[in-house]
């Protein structure tokens, strides 16, 4: 039996662009393109309905940037991970995108063969980032920086926070998020362990803090 193919969009205003990149990613016989789009705005729809395992996203994107969609994609519970591709390579930006919550950071000028290892690697639930940019810039960044809380969280506890923070109920997550209520709380103590923080309402405040909740 054949493995399941891996479903991804594609996001970039650029059509050649991105309809040569899903050519280059459907020609490997391991992905399924399941969306296109050239905005921010219809990128957010369609992650949100057609729920891929990845997402990539232009870092330049109008309407709603690829930081929104990815923040507005984890408030409503979607387990999709994110790869974003930019021309820049400063270390405020990668920085930022890393915080976002973007599983890989990788440049258009990246040859296929290293676009193919950063989507196997996301796949298989690691951080990526582009060969070209110098990782030990970094973690000399993080480290002069303190680095933020939550940086200590794995992706699925990053997304159980933000879902957490925005309302959800344990019961809920566990719906939208395919897992037994009894992992969801596994999750989340984990969590509160790694941040120090012991209830609800105190992740809450964590999240107005961290900028990661809007303040209404």
């Amino acid at each position: 039996m054949r493995p399941k193919k891996a479903t991804l969009i594609l996001v970039d205003e650029q059509t050649l662009f991105r309809e040569g990149l899903a050519a280059l990613c459907e020609a490997t016989g391991q992905y399924e393109i399941v969306g296109q789009c050239g905005d921010g705005g219809k990128a957010v729809e369609v992650v949100c309905s057609k729920k891929p395992d990845l997402a990539v996203l232009d870092l330049s994107l109008t309407e709603v940037g690829a930081l929104g969609v990815i923040q507005k994609a984890s408030r409503r519970g979607v387990a999709t991970r994110f790869v974003i591709l930019s021309t820049r390579r400063d270390r405020k930006t990668v920085l930022e995108v890393l915080r976002s919550g973007a599983a890989a950071f990788m440049l258009k000028s990246d040859s296929a063969a290293w676009f193919f290892r950063g989507l196997r690697n996301v796949l298989e639930g690691s951080i990526f980032v582009s060969p070209q940019i110098q990782l030990s810039d970094l973690l000399v960044s993080l480290r002069q920086r303190g680095g933020e809380p939550y940086e200590k969280l794995t992706f699925r506890e990053h997304q159980i926070l933000m879902m957490v923070i925005q309302g959800w109920r344990g019961k809920e997550i566990a719906d939208q998020l395919d897992l037994s209520p009894k992992t969801v709380s596994t999750h989340l103590v984990r969590v509160m362990k790694k941040l120090n923080i012991h209830d609800i309402p105190g992740l809450v405040r964590f999240g107005v803090r961290q900028g990661l909740i809007p303040l209404r």
